[in-house]
């Protein structure tokens, strides 16, 4: 009789995801305001982070929610833009994938690159079906690696809480 074990996923090192795309933006990227629209910014950090969570988990993964946008500074017409990601933390199914996104002046390309965007983002492996798969663990490999670990873990625990307060308060 052969048995048959169900064995977990084996990790892969924080590293293992990480991705960068990096974009020149151009007159079709700017807003009313003559600066790069927050939404192209969004789309970009949108694909960075679906990258790092698909190279993570193996195969597909969905944005389940964006956690947390800040932009810092405004990217101009010009600007090399590069976005950095990195799976933060694993579930059974989800993960959290952070992203640092900076900006090349064109006007001063020997300065350092300048932060304009931080996020933070959900993303659940679905199979062909489109339903949740198990994802295989982050394993952080720094000091830094490990904070962002851990506040990963708050992150999930503040939305998760929301979730239960909002339900509560709508059953009344």
């Amino acid at each position: 009789m052969t048995e048959h074990l169900s064995a977990a996923p084996i990790g892969k090192p924080t590293s293992y995801s990480r991705v960068t795309l990096s974009k020149i933006m151009t007159a079709v990227d700017v807003n009313l305001y003559g600066t790069v629209h927050g939404g192209v910014l969004m789309k970009f950090v949108d694909d960075v982070a679906g990258a790092a969570a698909a190279r993570h988990s193996g195969g597909t993964a969905v944005t389940a929610a964006i956690d947390e946008i800040v932009f810092s500074e405004a990217v101009r017409v010009g600007d090399l833009v590069h976005a950095h990601a990195q799976v933060n933390w694993t579930g059974q199914t989800s993960m959290e994938v952070g992203v640092r996104v900076v900006a090349e002046r064109w006007d001063s390309a020997e300065d350092a690159p300048v932060r304009v965007a931080t996020a933070y983002l959900v993303f659940v492996g679905v199979d062909v079906g489109g339903a949740p798969r198990v994802v295989r663990p982050v394993l952080p490999e720094t000091a830094e690696d490990e904070r962002r670990y851990k506040e990963a873990e708050i992150r999930r625990a503040h939305r998760l809480a929301r979730r239960r307060a909002i339900q509560a308060h709508r059953a009344g």
